[in-house]
């Protein structure tokens, strides 16, 4: 896997365009659209998830674990050390202790999730000082394209259905 590359030598801004034409499929099987990309050292993505908890009726398939998986098994190894994992949405705690356990080394996300963001908004778990693992963050990246893709999602779920 190597060391980590300094954030400027990743296009973040089209890695997150990746992660949100990964969110943009999960809308087909009627899943929340987050979406997620691992890439290595180099910059190539290497594992790709979205959210497929009602496509395969599994509450862990979170886009980052699904994402993670799929880096796992490219990689060959449970350790994604030099790694970084960017996702449309902050994770959740779930996904933020399966990053942590990963050993991934940098977060970058969109939107922020006040009601359940596990890095940085409600729990910092990925910088916890007591945890043996310790993640980079960096937030806000396309982060309006990132939070209308939810806010339009969840408005038109809650729209009166004609009957």
């Amino acid at each position: 896997m190597g060391g980590l590359p300094h954030p400027g030598a990743l296009d973040l801004t089209a890695l997150m365009g990746a992660a949100l034409a990964e969110a943009e499929q999960a809308l087909a099987t009627g899943d929340v659209p987050v979406g997620a990309v691992v890439v290595d050292a180099d910059g190539t993505i290497i594992g790709r998830g979205r959210n497929a908890r009602e496509a395969e009726r599994d509450p862990t398939a979170h886009a980052e674990v699904v994402a993670l998986r799929a880096a796992a098994a490219r990689a060959g190894t449970w350790r994604l050390s030099g790694t970084t994992l960017v996702v449309t949405l902050e994770p959740c705690a779930m996904c933020a202790g399966a990053l942590i356990m990963a050993r991934v080394d940098r977060l970058v996300y969109g939107a922020y999730d006040p009601r359940a963001g596990a890095a940085g908004s409600l729990w910092d778990t990925v910088r916890d000082p007591r945890l043996d693992h310790h993640t980079e963050v960096i937030t806000g990246v396309r982060e309006e394209e990132c939070a209308r893709l939810l806010t339009d999602f969840f408005v038109a779920r809650r729209k009166p259905q004609p009957s």
